[in-house]
């Protein structure tokens, strides 16, 4: 079966950085996307960044340009390079993947994910 395990979080100081690995088992299939998501104390959970199966990377607009995702070169790890930390990023972050029907579109439901690693900035 399809396990994730995410590792890297930790507790930082704003302007800091941090590096999530999450590793993934179990999965067949040419294509699948890979997705990073967060869910912050107040229970509210915001997508932050989605790896299509071609490894293009689309980002939500609150960590642009400071979030980097990518893969290793057999897509068993997706990275979360995470810099220039801002208290509002506390969370606990979790990654999903989700076979992909295509190399370019991911679907919208993820039914795979990790049990997450918490992120704290102060």
């Amino acid at each position: 079966h399809v396990q994730l395990v995410e590792s890297g979080g930790g507790s930082v100081q704003a302007g800091g950085s941090l590096r999530l690995s999450c590793v993934s088992s179990g999965l067949t299939g040419s294509k699948y996307c890979m997705r990073w998501m967060r869910q912050t104390q107040e229970k509210e959970r915001e997508w932050v960044a989605t790896v299509t199966a071609a490894g293009g990377v689309t980002y939500a607009d609150s960590i642009k340009g400071r979030f980097t995702a990518s893969t290793d070169s057999a897509k068993n790890i997706l990275y979360l390079e995470m810099n220039s930390l801002k208290p509002e990023d506390t969370a606990i972050y979790y990654c999903a993947v989700e076979p992909a029907a295509t190399w370019m579109d991911c679907p919208r439901d993820f039914r795979w994910r990790g049990q997450g690693t918490q992120v704290t900035v102060s």
